[in-house]
């Protein structure tokens, strides 16, 4: 009869085991945050000069307003919490973004800012690389804009950087661009004239009463 207990008391217990063995782990919750930080656009700023004259940034950024509400966003809280913590290389990246992420909307005068905020952290931390894709972005901007002379400035500035490193693709990019604004400019300047000798002679023939 003991013996009967004890077998059932051990299968009793074999099976409470086993229950517990095989019962199915919970799922780990999924991680909400970070979805939703991954599935936000993904922001690529042109690290490569452009000089093209219809193009003046090359960046690769959602169309919709939507969507650029919220890179901008992700970028500019990822912005700040570099600066918070002195992370300052990656933040001058993030300013680049920022930049691009408004010329994407045409909205100048904030990516002129962001880029000028960009570069002091550049120079500081002498990334050549990015002061120069930095300041050929603004001399577009300033040109598209009719900013003609200080665009100049910041296309003189990466010159002389560029010719200073000994990087010669970088230097033949922008000496090709500051002939184009140079000749442009000329030529602006002829059209003025011409039209104020045209005007001047036009007053010349009108009969005065």
């Amino acid at each position: 009869m003991r013996k009967y207990i004890l077998l059932l008391l051990f299968c009793t217990l074999g099976l409470s085991a086993s229950a517990q063995f095989w019962r199915k782990k919970p799922k780990p919750a999924p991680p909400v945050v970070l979805e939703a930080v991954q599935t936000q656009p993904v922001i690529t700023f042109n690290t490569t000069i452009n000089t093209s004259a219809q193009n003046i940034h090359g960046v690769d950024l959602p169309r919709s307003v939507y969507n650029l509400e919220l890179a901008e966003e992700v970028v500019l809280k990822e912005a700040k919490h570099n600066m918070r913590f002195r992370i300052y290389n990656l933040a001058s990246y993030n300013f680049s973004d920022l930049a691009a992420l408004y010329l994407q909307q045409n909205r100048f005068s904030e990516a002129k800012w962001y880029l000028l905020q960009s570069n002091a952290i550049a120079r500081q931390a002498e990334n050549t690389r990015h002061l120069l894709d930095n300041l050929f972005v603004l001399a577009d901007i300033k040109t598209t804009i009719g900013e003609i002379p200080l665009a100049m400035v910041d296309l003189q500035e990466a010159h002389d950087i560029a010719m200073a490193k000994g990087m010669q693709t970088d230097l033949t990019a922008i000496d090709k661009k500051i002939k184009y604004l140079q000749t442009n400019k000329i030529a602006a300047v002829k059209a003025e004239l011409r039209y104020a000798e045209a005007v001047e002679i036009a007053n010349s023939k009108t009969p005065i009463n």
